[in-house]
């Protein structure tokens, strides 16, 4: 590199080399995400790709962009249900009726004598018990 200008030229390739990839990736990503097309249309997008970069990208954009961003939406709007539906299911946990269930199971069973049930159910009922304020039962 001989002077400023080379840089500055070096610098728009790059530039414009990742941006492509990234343009790239994005398409990739919208094929084997997109339902509606086959095994083989993805294959020949796929192929197209590969072997006709630059202008299969272009196509691919001019064709199926509007569609694209459409199902983009579409999965974060899912992962984003996912991740609350996971917090919520976290997050609260069991109700008293089903923790006292749960230690009436196990009374039932033997596995706990009556003592231990009903500072278990006092704890599924938010009062204190007679050993002081513990952890509720998961």
């Amino acid at each position: 590199m001989d002077s400023f200008w080379d840089y500055v030229w070096y610098t728009i390739i790059v530039f414009a080399f990742v941006a492509y990839l990234i343009v790239l990736f994005h398409i990739v990503v919208d094929v084997f995400r997109d339902n509606t097309l086959s095994g083989f249309t993805k294959g020949v997008w796929m192929i197209a790709l590969v072997f006709f970069p630059y202008i299969s990208a272009f196509i691919y954009l001019i064709a199926r962009g509007r569609g694209m961003s459409l199902r983009s939406q579409q999965a974060q709007t899912e992962a984003q249900q996912a991740a609350d539906d996971y917090i919520r299911r976290v997050a609260v946990g069991k109700s008293a009726p089903e923790q006292i269930a749960d230690a009436k199971a196990l009374l039932d069973s033997g596995a706990i004598n009556a003592t231990e049930f009903e500072q278990l159910k006092a704890q599924a009922l938010g009062r204190n018990t007679a050993a002081g304020d513990s952890a509720p039962v998961a």
